[in-house]
């Protein structure tokens, strides 16, 4: 198991992120089954009370553990297309080789996307809903970025090619089928042919 369960350095780390990196380890590496709020307790090195204290009920670690892993998806798509404010296809190739580099070895994330495709997991009740906050949010963080790039294509298509590159990328999270640049170079070659469309000189 190498789920990316770290902090960042420099970053303050509460007993609350402890306690969701210990429950994202046991989950990945010995199922949900296996995470039970004594052993989490022993894991962190706190009282049972504590942990009840801090996180409250299971669901709601899973819970914590699932928005957790949402918001590092959507932060790797933000550092992307910040860092290439200028070019939309520089920041759509780092945007989406940054998703598939974070999803490499991170189980938790695997077993959310999974559940977009119908995937039948111990989780699969809390991770319905939330992969679908996943697709509906990513849609939304992505179309806002893209909407900053002047684009040849028709305003009302752009959610709809948003939605498929998201699907796609989440399709190479489960299985990719190449490296993370590889399969970067390939979806932005799609998408020049697409976003550059120019509906009025198109014959």
């Amino acid at each position: 198991m190498s789920a990316d369960t770290g902090s960042s350095v420099g970053e303050v780390v509460t007993l609350r992120d402890r306690l969701v990196d210990a429950a994202t380890v046991m989950t990945t590496s010995g199922g949900w089954s296996a995470v039970t709020m004594a052993r989490l307790a022993e894991a962190a090195g706190v009282s049972r009370q504590t942990v009840y204290n801090e996180i409250g009920t299971k669901p709601a670690l899973a819970e914590a553990m699932i928005l957790r892993e949402l918001a590092r998806f959507l932060e790797a798509v933000d550092r992307a297309f910040l860092a290439h404010p200028d070019d939309l296809y520089a920041a759509l190739r780092a945007a989406v080789s940054g998703v598939l580099r974070f999803a490499e070895g991170n189980e938790l994330l695997k077993a959310i996307v999974s559940a977009t495709h119908g995937a039948d997991t111990e989780l699969l009740p809390l991770l319905t809903s939330h992969s679908e906050t996943l697709l509906e949010t990513a849609g939304v963080v992505v179309g806002e970025h893209l909407a900053a790039y002047e684009m040849g294509i028709e305003p009302n298509r752009l959610p709809g090619v948003v939605d498929t590159i998201i699907r796609v990328v989440l399709s190479h999270v489960m299985q990719a089928s190449g490296s993370p640049d590889e399969v970067a170079e390939t979806l932005v070659w799609i998408a020049r042919r697409v976003l550059d469309h120019d509906p009025v000189t198109a014959g």
